[in-house]
């Protein structure tokens, strides 16, 4: 089984057509609010529809993407003080809440496929950020929506990459 909640058309058009063109049937639970369809960020280009781009289980903070240089990467990765890990709608919240605060020292990962989770793409981001706090952030309460199954996952994540000192916190 699959679940996911995807934050673009484009991710979401790719999760579609993966699970066409699979050679294997696997049940998809897509969790995607209609508000999204309305809403004026999410948006995708359309080189993003083409063969040459896929499914991203797990899609880095927009801001991060306009950085073209390897080296500004590295200093911004350095001056990240929060990785805010989110799934769905709020993440389109959270980025209007930090240009209002210009707050350049958090990023947010968004977690687009729930299950089976992402661990060694998660790995690969997080590995970057060795001096921030990691927060998963949600709408709803704390014993509803995904916190009750990524908290393990992002743990163990934190666990593979020797950051076993740390761990999510819950914001919601």
């Amino acid at each position: 089984m699959q679940v996911m909640n995807c934050t673009t058309p484009a991710n979401y058009f790719h999760a579609l057509r993966r699970q066409m063109h699979r050679d294997f049937r696997k049940p998809l639970i897509m969790m995607t609010p209609k508000s999204l369809l309305r809403h004026k960020k999410c948006v995708s280009d359309i080189s993003e529809f083409s063969k040459k781009s896929t499914f991203h289980r797990v899609l880095e903070d927009d801001a991060y993407s306009k950085i073209g240089n390897l080296l500004e990467r590295k200093k911004r990765d350095n001056k990240i003080k929060k990785v805010v890990m989110c799934s769905g709608k709020i993440y389109y919240d959270l980025i209007e809440e930090r240009e209002n605060s210009n707050n350049n020292r958090v990023t947010f990962l968004r977690i687009e496929q729930l299950y089976p989770f992402p661990v060694k793409t998660l790995a690969n981001i997080l590995k970057r950020y060795t001096k921030a706090q990691f927060i998963w952030c949600q709408e709803e309460p704390q014993n509803m929506g995904a916190w009750n199954t990524v908290r393990n996952y992002i743990d163990r994540t934190l666990e593979i990459i020797n950051f076993g000192d740390k761990s999510v916190k819950y914001i919601g």
